[in-house]
């Protein structure tokens, strides 16, 4: 009897061991499965894409007025630089110019538009920030205002405050050397001065020419 109450008390103890291991597996492997359900989830988070800052473009044209002879050669500065972005090297730069006739274009994508030209080019290094242009054997024909246009990557247009050139020309007369707005200044002058003059003398001279009949008449009579 001693006997098969042992047995039993074996039995049942043994039955609750199993019982005890099969639900601390199952527990556990639920936990895996949460464990590997956060990681997929922190997983599949989307990343935060970084947003690029915006170009800011300082472009300087020097000086404002230029003056030259004809026959120099002019250079006319264009600088520009970017504190947000060091590199230089994929901007467009495009030169006009604006007179009375209207507007031309000289210099587009780096490279000269004007057909049969060769006097206008740009020289500066854009890696450096200078896009200067150079203009050689000038002539009265290449008056007006250029300006320095900068078109961004982004499609963003730049353009200086624009440099206003005058070309002086060499007078016949004595080798004087004026420009044509003041040559024009001069004649018109002179002839004012004249004007004024005939203006001036005109009584004084019908006064001269009464005096001189009247002494005719008197020394006729």
């Amino acid at each position: 009897m001693i006997r098969h109450i042992g047995k039993l008390y074996r039995s049942a103890a043994t039955s609750f061991l199993f019982f005890l291991v099969l639900d601390v597996g199952v527990t556990g492997g639920s936990a895996s499965k949460e464990n590997a359900a956060a990681v997929t989830h922190v997983t599949a988070q989307p990343l935060l894409l970084t947003t690029l800052e915006p170009w800011n473009l300082l472009v300087t044209q020097t000086p404002a007025k230029e003056k030259a002879k004809e026959g120099e050669t002019v250079v006319l500065n264009c600088h520009f630089n970017s504190p947000r972005r060091p590199s230089l090297n994929d901007l467009m730069v495009k030169w006009y110019k604006e007179d009375e006739k209207g507007q031309m274009d000289l210099l587009e994508n780096n490279v000269t538009v004007l057909p049969n030209n060769s006097r206008v080019f740009m020289s500066g290094d854009l890696s450096q920030g200078d896009a200067s242009l150079v203009i050689l054997h000038v002539t009265t024909s290449d008056h007006g205002i250029y300006f320095c246009e900068v078109t961004l990557p982004d499609g963003k247009v730049v353009t200086g405050d624009g440099t206003k050139l005058r070309i002086r020309r060499a007078l016949a007369l004595f080798g004087i050397e004026e420009s044509i707005g003041t040559i024009i200044g001069v004649v018109a002058a002179g002839i004012g001065g004249i004007v004024v003059l005939i203006i001036v003398l005109t009584p004084q001279l019908r006064k001269c020419i009464l005096c001189m009949r009247q002494e005719s008449r008197q020394s006729v009579a």
